[in-house]
């Protein structure tokens, strides 16, 4: 098949895997099944018709309102639709129809919804970072790295003889205690110095699902970004809206899009770095 034709399938497979971690987004954090019941309106609860549930057409035919009861449907709703087939078209770029795409979409699709929920509750549940923490350990073992050995892999694979997916365990712990442990120290250090909390658990539950399939280069990149990303918004917000030092921002919103990023580019962005020290 053409890979035009391919791209504009898989774009339109995310799409729909878009449409069911909207449930995701909006049913988690209430603690309510992704399964039962169908979809519905959260105002006049009618149940919403397979017609009324093609993703992004519907909102727009409908002018972002309920058939029923004509009540405002949020714009998130298409946005993270959009997102999540325009990624997943990127990754298709990126890697092809491999074992490694597989393994990326996964990521992918984990990483989203707790940004959209962390921007929403400011909760990062376990319900989804736990079970994640094993899937993606599991395909970074199992299945083709999705990014090139790092350096703690190279080393292992230099210095022990032993099966490839012992190096590629190896890198994947590393990587989930460089991105778990290093937001629970920060944590830790704010709440002895401070005496108040300034990173919940949740963030570090994340960035050890995020160090177990990056590996401890991205991860650290990740944060990096994370952190300016969250410095800039910071700043505007206290320029813009006068809100004070101690306001509340949830990491989990930079720190999705930042694991994106890396996971695309991290390591051109690591190499570009490098370079301008030569």
């Amino acid at each position: 098949m053409p890979p035009q034709f391919i791209g504009f399938s898989v774009f339109l497979f995310g799409l729909i895997v878009g449409s069911f971690l909207n449930v995701v987004i909006a049913r988690v954090p209430n603690r309510e099944s992704i399964v039962l019941p169908p979809s519905h309106c959260p105002s006049c609860l009618a149940s919403i018709k397979p017609y009324d549930n093609v993703p992004i057409l519907s909102y727009m035919i409908l002018g972002g309102r309920c058939r029923s009861c004509r009540v405002h449907i949020s714009f998130i709703y298409p946005a993270v639709e959009a997102m999540v087939g325009i990624v997943y078209l990127l990754l298709y770029l990126l890697d092809g129809l491999t074992l490694a795409f597989l393994g990326d979409v996964v990521f992918v699709s984990l990483i989203l919804p707790l940004v959209f929920i962390d921007y929403r509750h400011k909760i990062l549940p376990n319900v989804i970072t736990y079970p994640g923490f094993i899937v993606l350990l599991a395909l970074r073992v199992l299945a083709p790295l999705p990014v090139p050995l790092n350096a703690t892999e190279h080393i292992a694979s230099a210095m022990i003889s032993s099966p490839i997916w012992t190096h590629r365990l190896l890198g994947a712990l590393l990587g989930a205690l460089a991105g778990g442990g290093s937001l629970w120290l920060v944590g830790w250090l704010y709440l002895v110095i401070r005496k108040v909390e300034g990173m919940g658990l949740g963030d570090a539950k994340m960035m050890a699902m995020v160090g177990a399939f990056l590996g401890w280069e991205l991860t650290f990149l990740t944060i990096f970004v994370a952190s300016l990303m969250g410095s800039i918004v910071g700043v505007l917000a206290m320029l813009v809206r006068g809100e004070s030092l101690r306001m509340e921002i949830p990491f989990g919103v930079f720190l999705g899009p930042s694991a994106i990023i890396a996971l695309l580019a991290g390591r051109e962005l690591i190499g570009w770095y490098a370079s301008l020290f030569n």
